[in-house]
């Protein structure tokens, strides 16, 4: 059980010793633009390619970095005007092992980059019981912009980027997905039961001509509020399936 036992550490280190009364009050970042809100039934997306990618454009992206140059203006839903930046995705453009999340959040939408808050310091953790690097694996997320007060993504906004992810998975082809959350798996596997009941139970998602299997899990945010024995039990089960997945269809008897 290294994520159980990784995870507790983790969280046992967070406080500090030193007394609240002399504790040095920690250097307050920047603060950030406020964010333009447009209510989704006002909003109006743009008719360029620049703000509303065709999808033959998107499906003519032949790597990566080509398809986040083609994307990364986009403003096809009301999460696009009031993002601080764009955030496409990161991780090994081979990767075995993808993760999905669902949006960015504040230290996401700051720096460009997915699960880099508490959550993400969670989820690599996760990676690392499992005997791999995060950037081993490949992490992104349903929607590319932070949905206002890191509310959970409308299924409008996830299906304006759905297509998006898409290309990402057609590009990078990996062996098993884990989905973080419900989002993620209502989006890509079409189940609309909740995470509880789904996790742990193998699925498979088509993507172009390719079908791959997909473990949901919960998501690294739920598992910091819920952070229980079994909740840690749960999540660790599935990351194993996961990972005995990839080492049993890539070993030479496979």
């Amino acid at each position: 059980m290294g994520l159980v036992r990784e995870s507790t550490q983790a969280v046992k280190e967070v406080p500090s010793a030193q007394p609240a009364a002399t504790r040095p009050d920690p250097p307050r970042p920047p603060r950030p633009t406020p964010r333009a809100v447009t209510p989704a039934a006002a909003y109006a997306p743009p008719s360029d390619p620049i703000g509303c990618p065709t999808p033959g454009t998107v499906a003519a992206a032949a790597s990566l970095p080509a398809l986040c140059q083609v994307i990364q203006g986009c403003l096809a839903c009301p999460l696009g005007p009031g993002r601080m930046k764009f955030v496409f995705g990161e991780g090994d453009p081979s990767a075995r092992l993808m993760f999905v999340g669902e949006g960015p959040g504040r230290d996401e939408d700051l720096q460009g980059r997915p699960f880099v808050g508490k959550a993400g310091e969670l989820l690599d953790k996760m990676i690392g019981a499992l005997g791999l690097k995060r950037e081993d694996t490949y992490i992104a997320n349903c929607v590319k912009c932070r949905p206002p007060d890191n509310r959970t993504p409308t299924p409008e906004e996830a299906r304006a980027c759905l297509g998006y992810l898409h290309r990402q998975i057609e590009l990078i082809q990996p062996a098993v997905i884990v989905t973080l959350g419900a989002t993620p798996l209502r989006e890509l596997a079409g189940v609309p039961e909740g995470i509880t009941k789904a996790r742990g139970q193998w699925r498979r998602v088509k993507v172009g001509d390719r079908e791959i299997p997909l473990m949901p899990t919960f998501h690294p945010a739920y598992v910091l509020r819920q952070y229980t024995q079994e909740v840690r039990r749960a999540v660790w089960a599935d990351l194993k399936a996961a990972k005995e997945w990839i080492d049993k269809a890539e070993s030479p008897e496979a």
